[in-house]
């Protein structure tokens, strides 16, 4: 398993807590999209972007310990926004999750998310 990140100046640099790319080679876990749902109660946890995000990180970081990996092997995410206005909000609680060399990401707002949530990130990690 490796994992390195590429940064060029031929790209733009990153705007977010991202890198522009990640090699990776090995096993991967492929976590399916995550809203801030309570996994005891089903209920949706947070009424604002932040609190929300901090349920969506909850669940991957059991998703991801459930497979055996942690955050620091995630090579790329994709977050889904209700509104672009939340970007900085949900920037500072993800960026909680990679102190250093983040994932590869791409962020996009949607129409609308399941159950009407504000956020929902996916992620692809490295197996040990």
């Amino acid at each position: 398993m490796k994992r390195e990140i590429v940064s060029t100046r031929s790209a733009p640099a990153a705007i977010g807590p991202y890198s522009q790319g990640v090699k990776a080679s090995g096993n991967f876990v492929f976590c399916a999209g995550q809203i801030p749902l309570d996994p005891s109660t089903m209920e949706i946890v947070g009424s604002n972007a932040a609190e929300q995000c901090a349920q969506v990180m909850r669940n991957i970081g059991g998703l991801l310990a459930a497979a055996g990996t942690t955050f620091e092997s995630v090579v790329k995410t994709t977050i889904f926004l209700k509104s672009m206005s939340d970007f900085s909000a949900v920037n500072e609680v993800y960026a909680a999750h990679f102190k250093s060399d983040p994932p590869a990401r791409s962020t996009v707002a949607v129409a609308g998310l399941p159950k009407d949530v504000l956020v929902e990130i996916e992620c692809i990690a490295l197996l040990p």
